[in-house]
């Protein structure tokens, strides 16, 4: 999982950087980086670890410019260790172009072979962001007039991405002595958004993986960047825009709004926080209708990001509603420990139970999702562990029965809990008394209701439907079989081991 943003301003970026970086650092704590740009020179420092602990103050004065961009990255499994494949990406031909890229390209190996072969590009990693830097600046040498450019020969470039790449990806560019741009793959999987504040110099850009980044930095959010468009912003900080897809849909992750982006963003028109208030009141009505209310004495959720649906499915069912687990905010992510004993470990690390409030009670767990089911079990055993009578349990998202293939790096099929298993088989998987799953229709709606516009949805980990249209069997298998070899690293991290 990754957060991009760009800044155009007016006045040195680096801090203004860095502080949205801050506010991204949910999308990725693997690496950072920030480049930025003081005509005609750009300077770049990226390197692993949380943003707090990448950038000291010599890192900072290094990073001079009114201009700039900055990323936070997550690993997929596979990915190399080496902090080449850390963002920004930079590339010197043609003009000089800094590159950072949230999403996955589904293409990428064979973008890489046409960009040797015919292209005469070089690609040094195994990331697909590097692949798709170098798609955009052929089609940008290609769409040049000689050695000039200007926003046409920038909006075609995007034009020619948008015909050779397959997959999701949010990109911001810096090119050289020219100005920053921003564009979205033509189903808008992945989110980005642009804002704007007015200074004594004139007005000053941001765009940005959340709106967090930007209106919590000052910024006015303005809108989102559309499902293939492509946003310019020149040396002077005049903006133009123009859709570059033929055939644009809006169909964004719906993981989004389950789990990755933070509540207090808005995305696509909609309010994260009222999405997961709105999948607590469907995933209530289906809790009525598969268990007996008045044996649940109280509702809990798995902290975080499951709160929000939990107190609203407590609240439209009458039902109690406690806080039961304590979240230990300074303990890695589950899914980067190897080995199963070391995941049990870390869950229990990661969140401890308060007594009292199990104790004799039959409790009904609310949680964001399911995936190998590895934390649910262990949560599970907690709440009895605590004295919990019976334990229920509930999920916000629906049964995950498949890859994905779009940024998030999930399980092979096999791995995954719900894979050759019914609702009650996996309730005897995790140690639960009973299972609830969000129903596929239910979520989406929960999300539509916010936004009666919206086309669709990229919900392939649910139902399979992989809306880009080029993922069979055969791309399934080799994505099966590359794992814990060579992945692209631009994708997504996993949320956890669940």
């Amino acid at each position: 999982m990754c957060g991009i943003v760009g800044v155009a301003g007016k006045s040195p970026v680096n801090q203004l950087i860095y502080d949205s970086l801050l506010l991204l650092q949910h999308r990725g704590q693997d690496a950072a980086g920030i480049s930025t740009a003081h005509d005609p020179f750009f300077s770049m420092y990226k390197a692993h670890g949380l943003v707090r602990d990448v950038f000291r103050t010599r890192n900072m004065r290094s990073l001079p410019g009114n201009s700039g961009l900055g990323q936070v990255r997550y690993p997929t499994a596979g990915s190399s260790d080496s902090v080449d494949e850390a963002q920004p990406f930079y590339v010197n031909a043609p003009f000089g172009i800094t590159f950072v890229h949230n999403g996955n390209l589904t293409n990428w190996r064979e973008l890489r072979e046409a960009l040797f072969r015919i292209d005469r590009r070089h690609i040094n990693t195994n990331s697909d962001s590097e692949v798709l830097l170098n798609v955009f600046a052929h089609e940008l040498q290609t769409a040049a007039t000689g050695i000039s450019l200007d926003e046409n020969a920038i909006f075609t470039a995007v034009s020619g991405v948008h015909r050779r790449a397959r997959g999701a990806y949010a990109v911001i560019a810096q090119i050289a002595s020219y100005g920053m741009v921003a564009f979205r793959d033509p189903y808008g999987i992945r989110p980005l958004c642009l804002g704007y504040q007015e200074t004594d110099q004139g007005t000053e850009w941001m765009v940005a993986s959340e709106s967090v980044a930007i209106t919590a930095c000052g910024f006015t959010l303005k809108r989102d960047v559309e499902p293939g468009e492509a946003i310019f912003i020149d040396l002077d900080g005049n903006l133009t825009s123009r859709q570059c897809a033929e055939n644009p849909l809006l169909n964004p992750c719906v993981f989004e709004y389950v789990y990755f982006a933070r509540p207090d963003s808005l995305m696509d028109g909609v309010s994260i926080y009222d999405a997961r208030l709105n999948m607590g009141e469907y995933l209530g009505d289906n809790v009525a209708k598969s268990l007996r209310l008045g044996e649940i004495d109280v509702v809990m959720p798995i902290p975080d990001s499951s709160r929000p649906a939990a107190m609203q499915l407590a609240s439209r069912l009458g039902l109690n509603y406690r806080e039961g687990f304590i979240k230990n905010r300074y303990v890695g992510r589950t899914f980067i420990m190897p080995g199963q004993a070391v995941r049990k470990k870390s869950v229990r690390q990661k969140l401890s139970a308060i007594d009292m409030e199990f104790r004799g009670k039959n409790v009904l767990l609310v949680d964001d999702s399911i995936v190998r089911g590895t934390t649910s079990r262990e949560i599970v055993d907690m709440a009895r562990a605590a004295g919990a009578n019976k334990v229920y349990f509930a999920s916000a998202a629906p049964a995950v029965r498949f890859p994905n293939v779009y940024g998030i790096d999930m399980p092979t099929q096999a791995e995954l809990i719900a894979t050759g298993r019914d609702t009650d088989q996996i309730a005897r998987e995790i140690g639960a008394n009973a299972l609830v799953y969000q129903e596929i229709n239910d979520l989406e709606q929960s999300i539509r209701d916010l936004n009666p516009a919206m086309a669709g949805f990229e919900s392939s980990c649910f139902n399979g439907h992989y809306i880009t249209g080029d993922i069979d069997a055969a791309y399934l298998e080799r994505l099966r079989q590359s794992r814990g070899q060579t992945a692209p690293s631009g994708a997504m991290g996993s949320r956890k081991d669940d």
